[in-house]
Order: structure tokens, then C-alpha cells, then sequence
């Protein structure tokens, strides 16, 4: 096992031999300051476009880069032979995913390292990404769940009654957010809540109870999928 491990270890044949402690150490503090950032990303982040790919390319990507700069290793025809590939691929593809493009990096990446006969990183490198992209994708890294239904409404009543509609809302939601209120002088008020719900099954409850409150009109819901790319 140990003669096995060296012939891997130097199965490198380009002109530095490969440090494969300095391999590991690479790749995984690569892949700690992914997730640090990626998670960094998906707890401050307010907006609308919120992606998942992206997440797990934030993880993925220091990963690859790593693997480049050890492939590279101050070679400057190497350098341009990255950027001409990449500008081949980038040329004849449009990528609109961020992950599909770390997919493209990654064979890039392992396609240069044997091609500088680089073998052992090519390898490792290889499988330690696939291991990487099986993980996120196991484990829905990056997926975030803040609620299970948008409630649309119209209200017909004045303002200072609002609470005999909410106490309904607090009665099945864990958490009760209003994402938009329009008000008008004759027509009443369109709102539009979003709900984690006590139980996601009584979405049909709900709405029953809504529609027997005295000023409730036009109930809707919608049921909230995954946070992603809008």
C-alpha cells in the first residue's frame, strides 16, 4: 500500500515535483473559505435574485482556482494556453449558470493538469471536486426556507379593523411577514403576506377562514418554492 502511494505521489512528471501536502492543504482551506463566504452570502443577502447555483459556485470556484495555481506553477505559456481554452469555450457557449460554469472550470482545470502531465493532481483534484458537488447537491446546500405560501388579499374594511383579518394569519404562521400593501380612498386595501406556516398542510384551512372574515375579498395563495433566480 505504501509502495502503491509513492508511485501515485510521483506520478508527476512535470518540471517541480508535486507537494501533496501543499495539494491538500490547498483544496481544503479552499473549501473552508468557500463556505465561510457562501454562507457569509446567504445570511446577509436582502434582495430578490437570490440564486442557489450561485451559492454553490462561491464554494466550488476557490476550490478550482486553487487547482489552477498549482497547475500553472509560474508557467507563462501554460497561463495563456488557460485563457485561450476558456476563450474558445466562453466564445462558442453562453453560460447563464454560475455552477455549469465551475462545471466548465473544473474539466478545464483537470484537463490542464494532465496535460502538463500532471497526473496525481489532475486526479485528486478531480475526485475531490466531484466529492464537492455531490455534497451540495445532497445536502441542498445553499436552500433557504422562509416561507411556505404567499397569501393575496383584499380588504375592504377600514385599517383600525385590520386585526380581526391578522388574528386569523398569527393563528396558522410560525412567522408573519407583509411584503406590499395598496391602499386607495374608495377601493380598500391589497395586501400580500408571507407565511411559515404551523403546519403547510392546512393551506386550504386557511384561506376557508380568511374568506369567512367579514372584509375579505379576492383570497389567493401561493404556494413558495425554493428561494432562487428571478
Amino acid at each position: 500500500m505504501e509502495n502503491l502511494l509513492n508511485t501515485f505521489a510521483s506520478a508527476d512528471y512535470a518540471a517541480q515535483p508535486l507537494n501533496m501536502m501543499a495539494l491538500l492543504l490547498g483544496l481544503g482551506l479552499s473549501f473552508l473559505a468557500g463556505q465561510a463566504i457562501a454562507w457569509t452570502y446567504m445570511v446577509t443577502h436582502a434582495g430578490l435574485s437570490y440564486s442557489r447555483a450561485f451559492v454553490n459556485s462561491l464554494v466550488v470556484i476557490p476550490m478550482i482556482v486553487s487547482v489552477v495555481m498549482m497547475v500553472l506553477n509560474n508557467n507563462l505559456v501554460t497561463a495563456f494556453g488557460l485563457m485561450a481554452v476558456f476563450a474558445v469555450v466562453r466564445f462558442r457557449n453562453v453560460l447563464r449558470d454560475t455552477l455549469d460554469t465551475s462545471y466548465v472550470l473544473t474539466v478545464l482545470a483537470v484537463g490542464m493538469g494532465c496535460g502538463t502531465q500532471r497526473f496525481s493532481l489532475a486526479v485528486i483534484a478531480a475526485v475531490a471536486l466531484i466529492l464537492v458537488m455531490f455534497y451540495l447537491w445532497y445536502t441542498s446546500y445553499g436552500m433557504r426556507h422562509r416561507y411556505d405560501v404567499i397569501i393575496n388579499l383584499h380588504w375592504a374594511r377600514p385599517l383600525v379593523d385590520l386585526a380581526w383579518m391578522t388574528r386569523v394569519l398569527e393563528r396558522h404562521a410560525r412567522n408573519l411577514h407583509c411584503a406590499t400593501q395598496r391602499s386607495s380612498e374608495t377601493a380598500g386595501t391589497d395586501f400580500s403576506y408571507r407565511l411559515l406556516l404551523r403546519d403547510p398542510d392546512r393551506v386550504d384551512d386557511l384561506i376557508q377562514e380568511l374568506r369567512a372574515v367579514e372584509g375579505v375579498s379576492r383570497v389567493t395563495a401561493m404556494k413558495a418554492q425554493e428561494e432562487s433566480e428571478l
